[in-house]
């Protein structure tokens, strides 16, 4: 089974998908929102998604401030990972993400990408080492 891996955005939202054997996370699409507070499109998307890839559960990644503590956005997001799990009835796990568009941006430009590609694909990026942290961690727990 595959597992979905998301870097939610008050304009975009990054999505990666992991591999069947669930080893590999590669990034799939960026969902684009005209107005942050409106939603149902970008439901019925990542339910497409699930349903196009067998996915059994998502991994969202958490913004949290460097010193540990919650921010305005961590309470959107938490917000996010509720009505996700409420509406498409699936686990939504929690993944710290802090740094990830640190990361994300510094692997694009040693990769030479400009500044307006770096853009598109950032949050896609930033999907994948949030779902690529949780799937190394449960592969070693294993």
């Amino acid at each position: 089974m595959r597992i979905i891996g998301l870097d939610y955005g008050t304009k975009t939202v990054g999505v990666s998908i992991s591999d069947e054997t669930g080893l590999i996370a590669q990034p799939l699409l960026t969902i684009e929102r005209k107005h942050a507070d409106k939603l149902r499109q970008t439901y019925a998307q990542i339910e497409s998604i699930i349903a196009e890839y067998g996915c059994e559960k998502i991994v969202l990644g958490l913004p949290k401030n460097m010193n540990n503590t919650e921010s305005n956005m961590t309470k959107i997001v938490l917000d996010f990972k509720s009505k996700l799990e409420n509406t498409l009835k699936i686990e939504v796990i929690l993944e710290d993400e802090r740094l990830t568009s640190k990361i994300s941006n510094d692997v694009l430009i040693e990769g030479n990408m400009s500044r307006k590609k770096r853009k598109k694909v950032v949050d896609g990026v930033a999907s994948v080492i949030i779902l690529e942290s949780y799937l190394d961690r449960r592969n070693y727990e294993k």
